[in-house]
């Protein structure tokens, strides 16, 4: 199935809501945790690949701020993962960057240090970055955006400000530069497993033009033809950003067009090879 994808459309930021770990693992008498632990090696997997095909950033969501009501053992034992997975070698075989996005600072000081220690760590690698939703919320994620924004215009008094300056000053690209993804783009495809179709307070913001696929197969069991499947799924799809059908397929045209004529100007350099009077020599004549 790979060989199907087409590599100059990969999309440049799949998110991934990684759904049936629990299930997944009570179908098989055993407890959730050996879900979850059987989900990490599936973490590897995808990773591996979308560093591969060349995807610039995934993005995963790891634990939510309503995770936060599971039972007290659960919650324990996904810390625990966290913490090794960190230990995970991937990162610097891929060469990939990692970041966290959500409320670092109600997860255990033992995952905090090693969260900062692996973005350190990673900080000089240049292909993919993968980013971790931890104790992460949308809803919270917005409301914590609002209130900053708030904050610095109170640097300056509220008051001070007309109507007309706050519509100025308070714009989507304002709401954008506060919010925990500000330092990357929005997902293109947003993949969530395990047959349910909701978004979970997921990236609500972001993905407000995101392509979306569902898929019934438990998250320990998605594998990498799973993604590619997703992909094709995304690629056979036209993406509109509100134009209609007919714009975007003039905009596909001169894209095209745009591509043949850089083709064809670059074979002909190569074709006529250097000019015999470079710039210095030209210089020299006149």
């Amino acid at each position: 199935m790979k060989n199907q994808l087409d590599m100059k459309r990969i999309p440049q930021h799949i998110a991934i809501i990684m759904d049936g770990n629990g299930r997944w693992a009570e179908a098989r008498g055993e407890k959730r945790t050996y879900g979850h632990q059987a989900g990490v090696d599936t973490v590897r997997h995808i990773t591996a690949e979308c560093a591969r095909l060349g995807v610039k950033y995934l993005t995963l969501y790891t634990f939510s701020m309503e995770n936060w009501n599971r039972p007290t053992s659960e919650i324990q034992a996904l810390m625990g993962l966290v913490l090794s997975s960190l230990k995970d070698d991937i990162f610097m075989n891929y060469n990939v960057r990692f970041q966290v996005i959500g409320d670092v600072k109600r997860l255990p000081a033992e995952v905090q240090d090693k969260l900062n220690e692996t973005i350190e760590t990673t900080a000089a690698n240049s292909g993919m970055t993968m980013v971790v939703a931890l104790s992460y919320g949308s809803r919270w994620e917005m409301t914590k955006a609002v209130k900053d924004i708030v904050r610095d215009l109170q640097k300056k008094g509220l008051d001070k400000y007309s109507d007309q300056d706050l519509d100025q000053l308070i714009t989507e690209d304002t709401v954008c530069s506060h919010l925990e993804t500000r330092f990357m783009p929005d997902p293109d495809l947003l993949i969530r497993t395990g047959g349910e179709l909701r978004v979970s307070n997921f990236l609500l913001w972001q993905i407000a033009y995101t392509e979306l696929y569902f898929c019934d197969t438990y998250w320990p069991d998605f594998r990498e033809q799973n993604l590619y499947k997703a992909i094709l799924s995304y690629q056979k799809r036209q993406r509109r950003f509100g134009k209609t059908e007919s714009q975007i397929e003039d905009d596909e045209e001169d894209v095209r067009l745009a591509d043949n004529l850089g083709d064809i100007q670059n074979k002909a350099k190569n074709k006529l090879g250097k000019s015999p009077v470079d710039e210095d020599e030209f210089e020299e004549v006149k």
